[in-house]
C-alpha cells in the first residue's frame, strides 16, 4: 500500500512501452543517456538558477540606482529575472546561467524551439518554487512536465 510514495517516483509512474524500466534519467524521452542533449543535472540546473538571479538582482540595483522603483531590489529582482529568462528561453533556448554551465531548454514533444507561450508558463510556475522541486525519473520537474519541456546538456 505504501510501496508506490516509499519507493520514489519510479514506483508510481507506468514502465516504457515494452514494459522494461528506464535504465537512465531521460531514456523515455527517447535522449542519450550523456553528452549533448542528455537530460541536465540537478546541481547543474541550481547552480545555473543562482547564476541568473545574481546577474539579475545585480542589474536591477543599478535599474534602482537611476530610477527609484517601490519595491526595492526583492521586487525589481524578480520582475527582471522573469522578463531575462521568459525572453532568453523563448528566443536562445536557455537562460544565461544555463548557457554558461553548458545547459538549455527543449521540447520533447517537437523538434522546434520552446516558444514564447511555453517560455512565459515554465517562468511562471518556476516562480512558484515548488514546481521545479518535484521531479520526475526523468529528472523534470512539474514545470517541465506542464510545458512539455526537458533541461538539456547543451555540451
Amino acid at each position: 500500500m505504501t510501496g508506490s510514495w516509499l519507493s520514489g517516483p519510479a514506483a508510481a509512474l507506468p514502465k516504457g512501452e515494452d514494459g522494461r524500466e528506464a535504465k537512465y534519467r531521460g531514456e523515455r524521452l527517447a535522449l542519450p543517456e550523456s553528452g549533448p542533449r542528455s537530460v541536465g543535472g540537478t546541481g547543474r540546473k541550481v547552480a545555473g538558477l543562482l547564476i541568473d538571479w545574481l546577474l539579475c538582482y545585480g542589474v536591477s540595483t543599478l535599474i534602482l540606482a537611476f530610477f527609484p522603483i517601490p519595491g526595492g531590489p526583492a521586487t525589481t529582482g524578480v520582475v527582471v529575472w522573469a522578463v531575462v529568462s521568459i525572453v532568453s528561453v523563448w528566443l536562445f533556448a536557455a537562460t544565461p546561467g544555463q548557457t554558461a554551465l553548458g545547459l538549455g531548454v527543449a521540447r520533447v514533444d517537437a523538434e522546434v524551439p520552446v516558444g514564447l507561450p511555453r517560455a512565459f508558463f515554465r517562468v511562471l510556475l518556476t516562480f512558484f518554487i515548488l514546481p521545479p522541486l518535484v521531479m520526475d525519473v526523468d529528472g523534470r520537474g512539474l514545470h517541465d512536465r506542464a510545458t512539455q519541456t526537458v533541461v538539456i546538456s547543451s555540451r
